[in-house]
């Protein structure tokens, strides 16, 4: 809230769990900041930066199994809603001498067991690796290769989950693991001496693995095991190795590599968690939250320089926290004039300088005695150190102590008497570690590797950088220096974990162990100075600015000293005398439920202010909702009305230019087509065409049609064709095989009857019939004798006789091939279609016909005189049977007819006013035909 950059310092000893509160912070972080998209991937790339660094930089030790062999700050970056947006790591000092040796009960770090057990198949055949741990002389060292309470397998999983969530890709994976694998062909690299003592490989096949997994040479990474190359007076000189320094080179290697990949990871890790701007925008001002989380105070059986630079680690720390908390704390009291009883603690700057102090402190001796020139030893080094710090009340060796003590310390050993303890160191390799020589031809081959990760670890300006490197004593000091800087630029808060008991078992507190810690690490002196002291102190401003809004006399703004304006307030809020100190420049509250009240109230008044803006807010806001409306309405309503001017300008203009064109268009409508009169001829052609489309005729019976233009005459008159065609068409396609019979009937009634019989007119609305007569109504034997002819139509008639005109009911039927007269059960007379010579009927509108025959036929008797009530369609369909059509008599006023043998008959046809037919006089037979309305 206050935009404050803030640490957490937890400490405590190896393995009482200042890695696992680690975690717990940031997971608390991580449920409980704001969440967004490109918050999530922050928050899990912090999380799983942990997996990664805990495989590479952690191990099992006798104290802890999960023992952190690495210092670690974190600063992770929050924005001003208190969502992580960033963060980034520093490390310290890695232990890498645990790569090349461990003590007994003791493991490598955890990545080479993880990879070994959790390792796929194909993975561990293309690094040349096997599943067993025992394969590898640099996991053997400690003869601990599995433990109970380790789930490689499970652990392996989480780590490269992990890996892909900080942006590891799949090549990057692969590099990495091959370094890995590479650390452990190292191991097994084997030597062996020739007649002049020089060392010579004797394991070929663990080269080849180097060489393809480092991407380097192979011959030349073998010769570089075995010699080297050093340069006097701008010369090289190469100089073989023997056994012993053939050794020592091989795991300087393997220590180099392991180490540098780490820092390499480490950096890795912080690309990934950069803070990118564009990803979070406006959000420039970050705060920072560091987390430090190192190694504990360590004491083991067999002590080296690694616990030695962990111990003075610690102590930089507890000197940091006497600092912040127990001395500084005591001396703003004095220095704001608050009464006060100093409490007295121990202050532990005096080992500090035992250790850092310039020329005469423990790690300027170290470098001065791997810098002199002349045979440095392990040993010469303790007797510099005998002879500079011989009188230091916390430092002990076994010349310079009493008889009885000497029983407890080794001759190349010292004892320190750290503020947690005493500890013994042993010298041995003091002055190898501090130097940290990597062989300069091992550096070469290194560098010329194409493995992108060893290539970025080994920087080839090394090679021509004549400068001394820092040794790893002073390098880690001033990196501890830098981190109490930034500790000391931010406001701490303290985690100090206690270690229930050595032997790793919940539900067990050692009583000495526990009290043992609560003493070194000065808690009951802290806790007299908290007691004593005051829990919540702020500058007047700071505290009048937070809580001025809970009196009517500070609120909304304070013109006074903030001095005054602060004890206006406290008297407002009730605060007791014994509750709180005003001092010179800050406020002291002793009590924390003073303080949370006050809190309660504030958050009080924030609910109430928060109302009050809310309900204001909403009126400011609804009103300029409104006004906003308003003036968008406004602004649209001009838009539209003038877009509504224009488009009526425009149409108008439109207009103009239509009349215009369409008047020209007919002064000269008679000219052949130009410029002038084009518009016109085609709005008329338009015209035309879409009257045309809204009156075409609806059938082929409909004759009308619309009156088209001059220059359209002709298309017309196409369109008009077409038109028809297409409604024939589409009439003929619609009508059925009987339809269709039926209008062919009736057209060719149309061609004999029509305009020529008078009551021809009649039948043209009654449909023709298939036959008049059906088979039940013909008697049998008539069927019999017709045999197989098919009768295609019958009909009753009246046949008069030849003689007398005697009018007889016989039935007419036709066949395939001829007319035949039944008279009941009888045919009286066949006349086949071949001797029909053709038919007669008058043009009035009796019924009679006569059917004409060849007199040569004497099976014939002479020409039939028949009637019938359905004359039209009788005829019409004899005509089309016997194909005599075209012979079709239409008479008028009388028919002559062969009565027999040479002789003739006559009927005569006259119009009266109903129907009669009888013999005359004169031996002709009359017919008088009624007349109709119209024909």
């Amino acid at each position: 809230m206050e935009r404050k950059d803030q640490c957490i310092l937890i400490s405590g000893e190896s393995g009482a769990g200042k890695t696992e509160a680690t975690k717990k912070i940031l997971q608390y972080y991580a449920v409980t900041c704001p969440a967004s998209q490109q918050v999530e991937t922050v928050k899990d790339r912090l999380l799983q930066s942990n997996p990664v660094l805990e495989a590479f930089g952690n191990a099992k030790t006798l104290r802890n199994d999960n023992s952190s062999r690495f210092g670690k700050y974190m600063d992770v970056q929050f924005d001003y809603r208190g969502a992580p947006v960033g963060g980034h790591i520093l490390n310290y000092l890695l232990e890498k001498s645990r790569v090349v040796h461990q003590n007994h009960g003791e493991r490598n770090f955890h990545i080479f067991y993880q990879l070994l057990e959790g390792g796929e198949e194909d993975l561990l055949r293309r690094l040349g690796l096997e599943k067993s741990p025992q394969q590898y002389h640099y996991l053997v060292k400690g003869q601990c290769a599995r433990v109970s309470s380790i789930n490689d397998k499970n652990d392996w999983k989480i780590v490269r989950r992990a890996l892909t969530i900080i942006s590891f890709n799949d090549s990057e994976v692969e590099d990495l693991l091959s370094i890995v694998a590479s650390v452990l062909h190292l191991g097994n690299v084997q030597f062996a001496a020739d007649e002049q003592g020089n060392a010579q490989v004797t394991t070929e096949n663990q080269i080849k693995y180097l060489a393809r997994l480092l991407a380097v040479e192979g011959s030349v990474l073998r010769d570089s095991l075995i010699h080297k190359k050093i340069i006097a007076k701008g010369e090289e000189l190469i100089s073989p190795l023997n056994l012993e320094q053939a050794a020592y080179a091989r795991d300087a290697l393997a220590k180099a590599i392991y180490g540098r990949t780490f820092s390499w990871l480490v950096n890795k890790v912080n690309k990934s968690l950069a803070y990118k701007e564009g990803e979070f925008p406006g959000w420039r001002s970050t705060t920072v939250l560091g987390l430090l989380d190192i190694y504990g105070f360590e004491v083991f059986q067999h002590n080296s320089f690694e616990q030695f630079c962990i111990n003075y680690c610690n102590e930089k720390l507890q000197q940091l926290f006497i600092e912040l908390t127990l001395k500084s704390e005591q001396e703003e009291y004095e220095s704001e004039g608050i009464a006060w009883e100093p409490v007295q603690y121990f202050n532990n700057k005096i080992i500090c300088d035992l250790v850092e102090e310039k020329f005469k402190g423990i790690i300027s001796i170290l470098d001065e005695e791997c810098l002199r020139p002349g045979d440095a030893t392990d040993t010469t080094f303790l007797e510099k150190l005998e002879e500079t710090v011989k009188n230091h009340p916390h430092f002990l060796t076994h010349k310079l102590a009493d008889q009885k003590t000497r029983k407890s310390l080794g001759r190349e050993e010292f004892r320190l008497l750290h503020y947690a303890g005493e500890v013994t160191y042993s010298v041995a390799g003091f002055l190898d570690k501090n130097n940290d020589l990597l062989f300069r031809n091992l550096k070469e081959t290194m560098c010329n590797s194409e493995n992108p990760i060893i290539n970025q670890c080994f920087d080839r300006t090394e090679l021509t950088d004549k400068k001394r490197p820092e040794t790893a004593a002073t390098q880690f000091k001033n990196s501890l220096s830098k981190l109490m800087e930034i500790l000391m630029s931010k406001e701490p808060s303290y985690i100090r974990c206690i270690k229930p008991n050595d032997a790793k078992q919940a539900d067990r507190f050692d009583e000495v162990l526990i009290r043992h810690q609560v003493k070194y690490l000065g808690l009951m002196e802290n806790l007299r100075v908290r007691r004593a002291g005051f829990a919540y102190r702020r500058k007047y401003e700071v505290f009048l600015q937070r809580y001025k809004s809970l009196c009517p006399e500070t609120w909304p703004t304070w013109d006074g000293r903030p001095h005054d304006g602060v004890a206006v307030l406290v008297k407002h809020l009730g605060y007791k005398p014994e509750e709180y100190k005003m001092g010179r420049t800050k406020i002291f509250i002793r009590f924390p439920k003073t303080l949370f009240a006050t809190e309660d109230a504030l958050e009080v008044r924030k609910q109430s202010l928060a109302t009050k803006m809310q309900a204001t807010w909403r009126g400011f806001y609804r009103r300029k909702k409104f006004l906003h409306m308003k003036h968008s309405a406004i602004t649209i309503q001009s838009w539209w009305r003038g877009t509504l001017g224009r488009r009526k300008a425009a149409k108008k203009k439109r207009a103009v230019e239509t009349i215009r064109r369409f008047i020209k268009g007919f002064i000269y409508r008679n000219y052949p087509r130009c410029p002038e009169n084009e518009y016109f001829l085609d709005y008329i052609r338009f015209s035309f065409l879409m009257n045309l489309k809204r009156n075409l005729p609806k059938n082929v019976l409909d004759k009308s049609w619309p009156t088209p233009p001059p220059s359209l005459c002709e298309a017309s008159q196409l369109l008009r064709q077409l038109c028809m065609q297409n409604m024939v068409w589409s009439y003929c396609k619609r009508i059925s095989p009987e339809w269709k019979q039926q209008l062919e009937q009736k057209v060719i009634a149309s061609e004999i009857f029509k305009g020529k019989k008078d009551n021809y007119p009649q039948s043209v609305p009654r449909l023709f019939i298939n036959t008049r007569l059906g088979n039940e109504e013909i008697n049998a034997k008539v069927l019999q004798a017709l045999e197989n002819e098919a009768i295609k139509y019958a009909v009753p008639v009246i046949k008069y006789d030849r003689k007398g005109y005697k009018a007889r009911a016989r039935q007419l039927l036709l066949t395939q091939n001829a007319v035949v007269i039944v008279e009941e059960s009888k045919i009286k007379q066949r006349i086949d279609y071949a001797n029909l010579t053709g038919i007669s009927v008058s043009s009035l509108s009796d019924n009679l016909f006569v059917l004409h025959v060849h007199c040569e036929d004497n099976k014939q008797k002479g020409d039939v005189v028949l009637q019938s009530d359905h004359v039209i369609e009788t005829l019409t369909k004899t005509a089309m049977r016997a194909d005599k059509v075209n012979n079709v008599n239409i008479n008028q006023g009388s028919i002559k007819f062969t009565v027999g043998q040479g002789k003739e008959g006559i009927i005569d046809f006259i119009s009266g006013s109903e129907l009669l037919i009888a013999k005359a006089k004169n031996g002709h037979l009359t017919v008088v035909a009624p007349r109709l309305n119209s024909r």
